[in-house]
């Protein structure tokens, strides 16, 4: 997130970070539908609309929120083009679950409250050529994969 901000607004990043803190947590995240701050908070998230120190000479109005929304949009390009740059990194490097060969067990199960939803998740315990590894996964995807490891499951 600096990075993304450093580079777009160098004299005054620092002026515009809440800016950027306020683009990524309202960027939509597929794995909880909905954006981190309403997922947090159950309610959408405010614009930060006057950032600017007292005593400076301050936009109003209709130029106020023109030039807060370019902002916004130049951060929230930023972050997708540096979000691009990482996962397409991940990717030639291999992800973590590629030395998984097999799941051994579901541990706990817990259920996540979201703003519209609930999502049942499970911890598993992989087997991979590193030694046992855990992860939280979607309970459902689990079962749709790895059916054996719920069989003993009475829920």
């Amino acid at each position: 997130m600096l990075r993304a901000c450093v580079l777009d607004f160098r004299g005054s990043w620092d002026v515009h970070l809440p800016l950027v803190e306020f683009s990524y947590n309202n960027i939509y995240h597929s794995s909880v539908r909905c954006a981190p701050f309403e997922a947090l908070y159950d309610r959408k998230c405010r614009s930060p609309i006057m950032w600017a120190e007292v005593g400076e000479g301050q936009l109003i109005g209709h130029e106020l929120v023109q030039e807060t929304t370019k902002k916004i949009s130049q951060i929230k390009d930023r972050l997708k083009a540096e979000r691009d740059r990482h996962n397409s990194y991940a990717d030639k490097m291999g992800k973590p679950l590629e030395f998984s060969v097999e799941p051994v067990e579901s541990l706990e199960r817990e259920v996540k409250k979201l703003k519209h939803s609930r999502i049942a998740i499970v911890k598993v315990q992989w087997n991979s050529k590193r030694g046992p590894e855990f992860t939280w996964e979607r309970e459902d995807q689990m079962k749709l994969k790895y059916l054996h490891l719920f069989s003993d499951d009475s829920s």
